[in-house]
């Protein structure tokens, strides 16, 4: 299965720093095309949450750049291997950054929402609110938000619709960095043809419907690099048009 990829990233319309980090890899090893991607939404004050983001999308790249291409390169992959490793990342960082905000008196974390798609299959690591969705003839959203406002929903205590202007819609459940102990989702399922993965930080979708991430990001409207692009672009202008005062980052990447 091939792949093709593109990202757009903007600091918003408020703040003054942009605290979301992201990366995209793709690969050619013994297996096929590889694609890798993840965004990170920092938090913290002044630039900390900025610090916190890049410091895990570090990880997760250097992972990939050394470890995972050394073990695919020598027939050597498993997805024991990568639930181990992927796990030790995040608990590795969230020591890491705990112990920076401690040494320096502030509290910084990220969110991580990590993709890998390899041998028509997706492996998926995520902690936090920003979000993974699918693409195809319809827009399904992959992970789940472990934040207060979508617990709410579940227990049934909130509407979707109420959740959205909550002011406590932005409060996490768990972080890297920022919580005593971190439990990552990691889910697994089958790469569809023709298809778009997006991901992106909760900026990206506070202000849009699936409706019209699907007339600008569905494998029908994004058909090319060109397009795919253009539509990460036009959606995050839309979300600034609206007045969302968070960064804003999506990642996308088509399979053919």
């Amino acid at each position: 299965m091939n792949f093709i990829a593109t990202y757009n990233t903007d600091i918003g319309i408020k703040k003054n720093t942009n605290q979301d980090s992201l990366a995209i890899r793709i690969i050619d090893s013994p297996l096929g095309k590889v694609a890798f991607a993840i965004v990170c939404d920092g938090m913290g004050g002044l630039s900390k949450g900025e610090l916190a983001s890049k410091e895990v999308i570090m990880a997760f790249t250097d992972w990939f750049d050394n470890v995972f291409a050394t073990e695919i390169s020598q027939g050597l992959f498993s997805v024991s291997n990568l639930h181990n490793r992927w796990n030790e990342i995040i608990l590795e960082q969230n020591k890491r950054l705990g112990r920076y905000g401690d040494e320096n008196g502030i509290m910084l974390g990220t969110t991580v929402s990590a993709m890998l798609m390899i041998n028509e299959e997706y492996y998926i690591v995520h902690v936090g609110d920003s979000r993974i969705y699918e693409l195809s003839d319809v827009c399904k959203q992959l992970t789940n938000d472990q934040s207060f406002v979508a617990r709410e929903i579940a227990m049934g205590r909130m509407t979707p619709e109420q959740a959205k202007n909550d002011p406590r819609r932005s409060i996490l459940l768990q972080c890297v960095g920022a919580s005593n102990v971190v439990e990552p989702d990691f889910l697994k399922g089958s790469l569809k043809k023709d298809a778009v993965y997006i991901l992106c930080s909760d900026g990206f979708r506070h202000q849009i419907s699936d409706e019209e991430v699907m007339e600008r990001l569905s494998p029908e409207a994004a058909d090319s690099e060109k397009m795919l692009k253009c539509g990460c672009i036009y959606l995050t202008e839309l979300v600034k048009k609206r007045r969302e005062t968070d960064n804003i980052t999506v990642s996308a990447i088509r399979t053919l």
